[in-house]
C-alpha cells in the first residue's frame, strides 16, 4: 500500500507540473511525443514512475530546472514510487554506509517528526 501512495503522490506532482505549464494532457503529449495513455496512467499512479534517466527527460519537458529543489523533488518522488533510493544518493559511498542507521531510526520513529516538517515545506 505504501508504494501505491508514493505513486499517487508522484503522479499528482507530475500532473501539477504539467498543468502549471498550462497544457492539457493531450496537448502536452502531442508536443513532446509521448503516449497520452501511458502518461495518464503515470499521473493517476496506475504504473510505477519511470527510471531516473527517463524521468530526467520528463522533468525537462515539464520545464523543471535541472538541479533545482523541484528537480530533486521530482526524482525523489519517482524513486520512492519505484521503491528505490535516488541514484545520486546511492553513488555516495559514505552515505550508503549510513543508510542502515537511517532505516533503523525511521522504524523507531526517531526521524518521523523531522520527515513531517520537511514534507510540510514541499
Amino acid at each position: 500500500m505504501a508504494k501505491r501512495t508514493s505513486r499517487n503522490e508522484f503522479g499528482e506532482y507530475v500532473k501539477g507540473l504539467r498543468e502549471r505549464g498550462g497544457m492539457t494532457l493531450r496537448s502536452f503529449c502531442l508536443e513532446n511525443g509521448v503516449d497520452a495513455g501511458n502518461w495518464s496512467r503515470m499521473e493517476r499512479g496506475s504504473v510505477k514512475p519511470p527510471g531516473e534517466r527517463v524521468l530526467e527527460c520528463y522533468g525537462e519537458m515539464l520545464g523543471v530546472e535541472v538541479g533545482s529543489e523541484e528537480w530533486y523533488h521530482l526524482l525523489d518522488l519517482g524513486a520512492a514510487g519505484r521503491g528505490a533510493v535516488p541514484g545520486d544518493l546511492m553513488s555516495d559511498g559514505e552515505l550508503v554506509g549510513k543508510l542502515p542507521l537511517v532505516f533503523k531510526a525511521l522504524r523507531r520513529g526517531v526521524l518521523l517528526e523531522l520527515v513531517e516538517r520537511i514534507r510540510e515545506e514541499w
